[in-house]
């Protein structure tokens, strides 16, 4: 995997604060993908189950999944997050010092797959800590199946229609969805249709959402989060993860010492 990002493709990250690398990922580590992401599901029902829930935050069982951070049980998935493919979309755009944050399955289920609102990712962080400073991030959202209006694709917001490329704007919680919103106007933002196998790259600052699938297929995505350098909470506190990827241009991931603490779920 060797997907080139041009010149014209950072042009329009910078205007718009996204772009659509179209079918820059392989079948073959398509099918690996889709594979992990049935593991990562199946051991999220269990965990429901035991619990005797079907809602945790913003997961709701056979609608929606949200999955964060399991890249540590598969090394399957390891090779991807810190793989060729991620190295060159990730300096095109961040430069050449690269950390993880945060990656996660976002799968929409068949013919109930919940609508996810409007939001920034920075949002989300700016929620939980008001007082938060950080530089936009990167987020990769990397296709597992075609991409249609149909499934629940994701829009997003150019930056240009909402007047500004870093404001973080104040969002609410949703009854219900516990989504957070962080606009409510009537622009559809721009759809973004694309083959399996595309990374639609936007700032943490991009509004976005997407729609209910309302097909008969899962609708799936992998996302993969990237800073130039550790995000830190308003009280310099860690947030999130900040495992070193690329330094000075050069590959430095290294699984002998990421072993951070795994979670049960």
């Amino acid at each position: 995997m060797n997907p080139v990002v041009t010149e014209t493709d950072r042009r329009d990250f910078d205007r718009h604060g996204f772009v659509v690398l179209e079918s820059v990922i392989d079948s073959a580590t398509l099918d690996i993908l889709r594979e992990e992401c049935a593991v990562f599901v199946a051991r999220t029902d269990a965990w429901l189950d035991d619990r005797g829930i079907d809602t945790f935050g913003i997961t709701h069982r056979g609608k929606r999944y949200f999955i964060p951070n399991r890249y540590r049980d598969s090394d399957r998935m390891r090779r991807f997050v810190f793989g060729e493919a991620m190295r060159a979309i990730t300096t095109a755009f961040l430069g050449d010092a690269v950390f993880l944050f945060n990656e996660q399955w976002v799968v929409k289920g068949a013919e109930q797959g919940m609508k996810f609102a409007w939001h920034q990712d920075s949002g989300y962080v700016n929620f939980r800590d008001p007082g938060n400073t950080h530089r936009p991030y990167l987020t990769c959202w990397t296709a597992l199946d075609d991409m249609t209006r149909e499934n629940g694709t994701i829009s997003v917001m150019p930056h240009e229609r909402v007047g500004s490329r870093e404001k973080v704007f104040a969002h609410r919680v949703e009854p219900g969805t516990n989504d957070l919103v962080g606009y409510e106007g009537d622009d559809p933002g721009v759809l973004i249709e694309a083959p399996a196998g595309s990374v639609a790259v936007f700032s943490s600052t991009s509004l976005h959402r997407s729609d209910a699938n309302t097909t008969t297929r899962l609708r799936r995505a992998y996302l993969t989060q990237y800073t130039r350098e550790p995000l830190t909470s308003s009280n310099g506190e860690l947030w999130g993860q900040a495992v070193p990827f690329v330094a000075e241009g050069r590959f430095v991931y290294d699984p002998t010492t990421d072993v951070a603490t795994r979670r049960s779920r």
